[in-house]
């Protein structure tokens, strides 16, 4: 549909002319080599032109959005294999393969949050999902290829205006709707942007832009929720690999009221998390919300609550958040989900011995917000875990 023709993932027929178009582009021989070279290669001119030879004569037979799927998933189990110590999952067993979800999600990981819901997914017999990404995340045109061509679509947010944004959120909230109506799984994070500070809540708002699409029903968000299914998703991580650039952006934001990005920084952050080492990760997927007499979820405010509860409870505690919270002093009630392991412990401390003194408050609670979270919201763990 040409309304969303300035939001949408590219189309098949679009696929080759955008990935000749990538394996061209220098950056991406740069940022690819550490994926696909020898440590020795990786980031030196020899390395960055292999690795162009080597994508250009692999990604020649991609012609659609599935096959550039297949292509990355491969590069990306092994990315997984890689830098990540013990990645499991618990509640997608409960969740009908032949079902469309609107997957909302807390958001750490530009990349991964979405990359590693989809890689679960897939593996688990379920079609891959479309994917939000802001369009601040655009405006590196490699960036935006990439995306695009893994289906990801656009949120508008750069616009000014009372009237255009209206529009831009309407557009955004038809296009969700139109997807899931399509058959096609959508993934959202729960907020705009990254929780910086691990502190994990779903912005009303957010609730609101994805109900202006049932506005017809005038049900609000009750007739969405009948018609869609919410699934919230927990997505937890041991290790942040982007914790040091976390912690200093919010202390130069607590000092200085604001922080001006490179034109670079997010791309760094996304090959940073990628290939970064992250420990064990846990994704849990909690039923669809339903509307009940007890429960009517007829507010953003009630809505965005409830996701919460799901989302934190079912986060795992790893021993990274259990040392953040005594560190910083927090009374800490049980012991982590799982035990130490002494390579991770190891990184988190060299995290810490790296961080500037006075950032190392915001770089601990990226890790102690979430025992924080589940004391403010009151909830209880969720169901244990399955290994993959």
């Amino acid at each position: 549909m040409q309304e969303f023709d300035s939001i949408r993932p590219y189309r098949d027929d679009e696929v080759p002319g955008v990935v000749e178009r990538v394996v061209k582009n220098p950056e991406f021989g740069k940022a690819a080599s550490t994926l696909v070279m020898p440590t020795f290669l990786r980031g030196t001119p020899l390395g960055d032109w292999a690795t162009s030879l080597l994508l250009r004569i692999k990604t020649r037979h991609l012609r659609s959005v599935h096959d550039c799927q297949l292509f990355i998933a491969d590069y990306f189990e092994r990315l997984v294999f890689d830098t990540v110590e013990d990645l499991t999952v618990s509640g997608l067993q409960s969740l009908d393969t032949s079902g469309v979800y609107l997957y909302m999600s807390n958001h750490r990981d530009i990349v991964l949050d979405s990359g590693l819901l989809n890689f679960l997914i897939h593996n688990a017999g379920h079609e891959t999902c479309r994917m939000a990404v802001g369009d601040n995340l655009l405006m590196n045109e490699l960036a935006a290829d990439l995306m695009r061509l893994n289906k990801s679509f656009i949120v508008e947010r750069n616009v000014s205006g009372a009237k255009a944004t209206l529009n831009a959120l309407t557009r955004t909230s038809n296009y969700i709707r139109h997807s899931l109506q399509e058959g096609v799984s959508i993934w959202i994070a729960q907020r705009e942007g990254r929780a910086k500070d691990g502190w994990d809540r779903t912005d009303p708002a957010l609730l609101k832009m994805l109900a202006l699409a049932y506005k017809e029903q005038d049900e609000g968000l009750q007739g969405m929720l009948r018609e869609v299914q919410l699934v919230p998703v927990s997505i937890s991580y041991e290790l942040d690999p982007n914790a040091l650039r976390k912690a200093h952006e919010l202390q130069v934001v607590a000092e200085h009221g604001h922080y001006d990005k490179s034109e670079q920084e997010d791309l760094e952050s996304m090959i940073l998390g990628l290939v970064g080492q992250k420990g064990r990760v846990h994704v849990h997927f909690s039923p669809p919300l339903a509307v009940t007499a007890l429960e009517p979820l007829d507010t953003p405010e009630t809505l965005a609550t409830a996701i919460d509860q799901a989302i934190i409870g079912g986060m795992r505690i790893f021993p990274t958040h259990i040392a953040a919270a005594k560190a910083l002093g927090d009374n800490v009630p049980g012991d982590a989900d799982v035990p130490e392991l002494v390579n991770v412990m190891a990184i988190y401390k060299s995290q810490l011995d790296a961080c500037p003194p006075k950032e190392r408050e915001y770089l601990l609670l990226q890790y102690a917000n979430l025992l924080r979270n589940r004391q403010a919201l009151g909830v209880i763990e969720a169901e244990p875990v399955d290994a993959l």
